[in-house]
């Protein structure tokens, strides 16, 4: 074989090789990562009764989609109780429920603030079924909604899924661990975790403190920016050991904070009732970010609060 032979192989055979680094392959990670969402799931944790008698079954729901998320039972829809004969019942699962908040991925809840402001009130997630008995083998079939991912105010319905939950009556489930039921990796923050949040203005937690009616946390943003610039964070709810999301839910853009000049900082602080003897918390934070109004959600660590 001649050398000019030689090198137009040799010089075929590298292009072929460094053609390779070019092939495009589908995004198996992004594939693997859409399979984790699961939804929502629920177990029965308490089967008895009302004040008034009728058939009540106390809930704990569980965030499967991979994603912060919300869900709500579907309102025009009753849930439907079915024996093991297979007769059925219509139920009422309006407090079905996340309360409005967005839980984070892989944690659960078992109640959450009702009521208003000024009468707040906790809510268990029951569902209550009027003149009937659970029979040994009764199922709940709820339809629902739910939405996951950031929070924007003006496309709040983004990413709706409907969806049924199919829960089991016997045996209750028992020993279940608030509120972290399948811990994610890289998911909770420590509470001096520096956020960028809008216009690259840092948001810091600087200090949490235990008052008579619950937890005051006082925050600060520093604005490195030549315009002065508000950012929002609500007023951040948190959920303990107990499984109850305390705060009432309002959207976050709702509460006022101060604005942050030009590369000065501001302060201030915010408010949730939390019974003294609820430990293992866990700050549910939605962070105003890229946008006005569009909201990106931080899980702090406050155990130690």
């Amino acid at each position: 074989m001649s050398d000019r032979c030689r090198l137009f192989l040799a010089l075929a055979s590298a292009l072929a090789v460094l053609s390779c680094n070019y092939i495009v392959l589908p995004p198996e990670e992004d594939n693997a990562a859409a399979l984790l969402d699961m939804g929502w799931s629920a177990v029965a944790t308490n089967v008895g009764h009302s004040a008034a008698g009728d058939l009540q079954v106390e809930l704990t729901i569980r965030n499967e989609t991979a994603a912060w998320s919300a869900m709500q039972a579907a309102p025009e829809e009753p849930a439907v109780l079915t024996a093991g004969d297979g007769t059925t019942a219509e139920c009422d699962a309006s407090r079905v429920s996340s309360g409005g908040h967005r839980l984070a991925p892989g944690f659960q809840m078992r109640g959450y603030t009702a009521g208003t402001r000024a009468e707040p009130e906790i809510q268990l997630i029951v569902v209550e079924c009027a003149g009937v008995e659970a029979a040994a083998g009764s199922t709940l079939s709820i339809e629902f909604t739910y939405v996951s991912g950031d929070y924007n105010y003006y496309d709040q319905q983004a990413n709706q899924v409907e969806s049924i939950l199919e829960v089991a009556l016997d045996p209750v489930a028992t020993g279940l661990q608030y509120p972290i039921a399948e811990p994610v990796e890289g998911l909770i923050l420590t509470p001096d975790t520096e956020i960028t949040a809008m216009n690259d203005v840092v948001l810091k937690l600087i200090s949490t403190e235990r008052t008579d009616q619950g937890l005051r946390f006082a925050w600060q943003t520093s604005n490195p920016g030549e315009y002065p610039t508000y950012v929002h964070i609500g007023i951040p709810p948190v959920i303990g050991q107990d499984g109850i999301v305390y705060g009432l839910y309002e959207t976050p853009d709702l509460a006022s904070v101060p604005i942050t000049g030009a590369g000065l900082n501001a302060e201030w602080s915010t408010e949730v009732a939390v019974p003294s003897d609820v430990q293992g918390l866990y700050m549910l934070l939605s962070v105003e970010t890229g946008k006005q109004r569009y909201f990106v959600h931080q899980a702090l660590d406050i155990t130690g609060g």
